[in-house]
C-alpha cells in the first residue's frame, strides 16, 4: 500500500454532479425528483417509525396479552455446582461475596443474586447473597459452610 493507490471507502463519496431543484435547464428542476404532491414531496417530511403506508402497522396487528409486573425482582441464579467448580479451579477459597461473583463475571454489579441448589458442594464456604433456595442453604451448611443473606 502506498500513496498511489489510496481511494475513499466504498459508498463514502457520492459523485452526483446534478444539483437538485436548480431550474429546468439543469434537468433536475421543477419537482427535483420528488414527484407531484403528497407528503413525501414536501420539505420537512419524515415518516413515523413503523408507518406502513396507511396499512395497519405490525405492532398494532399483533395480539397482546398478559401484563408485566413493574415491581418484579429478577435474580441472577448461581448453582452450587458452579461454586464447587470455582473452588476446584482455585478461583475462590473460604468465602464468596458479591464482589467476587462480579469479578468472576457470574453477575453484574446491579444484579440481585440467588444461590440455587443444583449439584453438590464439598468445600466449606461462607456464601453471601440476596437469597438462597432451601436446598442450597442446607447443602452449604451440610458442607460446614455458612449462608449469609444480605
Amino acid at each position: 500500500m502506498d500513496l498511489s493507490n489510496l481511494k475513499p471507502a466504498k459508498g463514502s463519496v457520492n459523485n452526483n454532479s446534478k444539483r437538485l431543484g436548480r431550474g429546468q435547464g439543469s434537468g433536475k428542476g421543477g419537482t427535483a425528483t420528488r414527484g407531484h404532491k403528497g407528503a413525501k414531496s414536501r420539505s420537512g417530511y419524515s415518516r413515523k417509525i413503523g408507518f406502513e403506508g396507511g396499512q395497519m402497522p405490525l405492532q398494532r396487528r399483533v395480539p397482546k396479552f398478559g401484563f408485566t409486573n413493574i415491581n418484579r425482582k429478577e435474580y441472577q441464579g448461581i448453582n452450587l455446582d458452579i461454586l464447587q467448580q470455582l473452588v476446584d479451579d482455585k478461583k475462590i477459597k473460604g468465602s464468596v461475596d458479591l464482589e467476587t461473583l462480579i469479578d468472576l463475571r457470574l453477575a453484574g454489579k446491579n444484579d440481585l443474586i440467588k444461590i440455587l441448589g443444583r449439584g453438590e458442594l464439598k468445600a466449606k464456604l461462607t456464601v453471601t447473597a440476596h437469597k438462597f433456595t432451601a436446598t442450597a442453604k442446607a447443602a452449604i451448611e451440610a458442607a460446614g459452610g455458612e449462608a449469609v443473606m444480605l
